[in-house]
């Protein structure tokens, strides 16, 4: 699925209702404004399979839930935001009030009572004042912690030019800028990418609380590891010992825990595994029929199309230019 886009840019008090609308659509809350009659803004949702970004820019608002809300609400969705533009003061339920500024991201769910509110930027003229943020909604399900476990991170700020939080930073606003240019194929894998690097990043942040359980460490450290490999399938050097590198664990260490939290399966072997899925991927999309098989290969870090071919007959039983000629036709309706 591409892009769909929403967007309430008017000056009509029922404008104003259009992106009360909007806004409910993702969570069960209330939404006010004091100068109706001036109110503009947008909305931008993306979808990418089960997680949806939204990119919004608005003037000054309010956004409540009561207890009653939050118990109609979806307690299964996560939601992260990235604040541009503007300042956010954010109050959940007997929770001192945290006050966000540009930079900062935050995580909550709906199962807390909360009261928002939305400054715009006052360095520009009125008219042009804007409040923008880049939003992530998606299951607790693909978290490997309950919202129980991520207690203490939720509701606060964390500096998104550091770290873990740095690199989901970085990719929000990538996602941004080139979300609109996914295919329906594609969507859903960077969906699941965002979503290790949100992993990575609260992975980072509980440690530092010492939220973390020893079992949840080891889901945590696995969730982190994946997300490493993903971001860099690319890169031919990709191996174990540049994974035990980047997360400053020893090569026997990464051995034993992403054994045991992959039900045997070494680390040689996800990688392989992901490179030739992607691989798969790309020469079932029509988009890419002319890039050549080598290439394919390589864009996913196996530069000798001898190895490329072999791995991904013994996977799916035919030569990836097979494969290929298989699914195009397929796609055509020819088969």
């Amino acid at each position: 699925m591409g892009a769909m886009f929403l967007r309430a840019d008017m000056r009509a008090a029922d404008g104003f209702e259009a992106w009360r609308h909007a806004v409910r659509q993702s969570r069960a809350c209330e939404v006010s404004t004091d100068r109706e009659d001036v109110f503009r803004g947008s909305m931008r949702r993306l979808q990418l399979g089960p997680v949806t970004l939204l990119r919004s820019s608005f003037s000054g608002l309010r956004i409540t839930s009561t207890a009653a809300m939050a118990r109609r609400a979806d307690p299964e969705v996560y939601h992260v935001t990235l604040l541009l533009k503007g300042s956010f003061a954010l109050t959940r339920g007997a929770e001192p009030t945290q006050v966000f500024t540009p930079g900062h991201l935050h995580v909550v769910d709906d199962s807390s009572p909360f009261d928002l509110r939305a400054f715009a930027s006052g360095t520009v003229p009125p008219s042009d004042q804007r409040v923008d943020a880049i939003g992530l909604d998606f299951p607790v399900s693909l978290l490997p912690w309950s919202p129980d476990q991520l207690r203490a991170v939720q509701g606060r700020g964390f500096t998104g030019g550091e770290g873990a939080a740095g690199v989901l930073a970085e990719h929000l606003l990538s996602l941004d800028r080139r979300g609109p240019e996914l295919g329906a194929v594609a969507a859903p894998h960077v969906g699941t990418a965002v979503v290790n690097l949100v992993a990575g990043w609260l992975a980072q942040e509980l440690a530092a609380e010492g939220a973390l359980s020893q079992e949840a460490r080891l889901g945590a450290l696995a969730a982190s590891i994946r997300g490493f490999i993903q971001r860099n399938l690319h890169d031919p050097q990709l191996s174990p010992s540049m994974v035990a590198a980047a997360h400053h664990i020893s090569l026997s260490y990464l051995h034993r825990v992403f054994g045991q939290q992959s039900k045997g399966e070494t680390v040689a072997a996800w990688i392989r595994g992901q490179r030739l899925e992607k691989a798969r991927r790309d020469l079932s999309d029509p988009t890419l029929r002319a890039l050549p098989v080598h290439a394919v290969a390589a864009r996913w870090g196996i530069p000798r199309a001898s190895d490329f071919s072999r791995s991904f007959r013994a996977a799916y039983g035919l030569s990836p230019l097979e494969y290929r000629m298989r699914e195009l036709l397929n796609a055509g309706g020819g088969g």
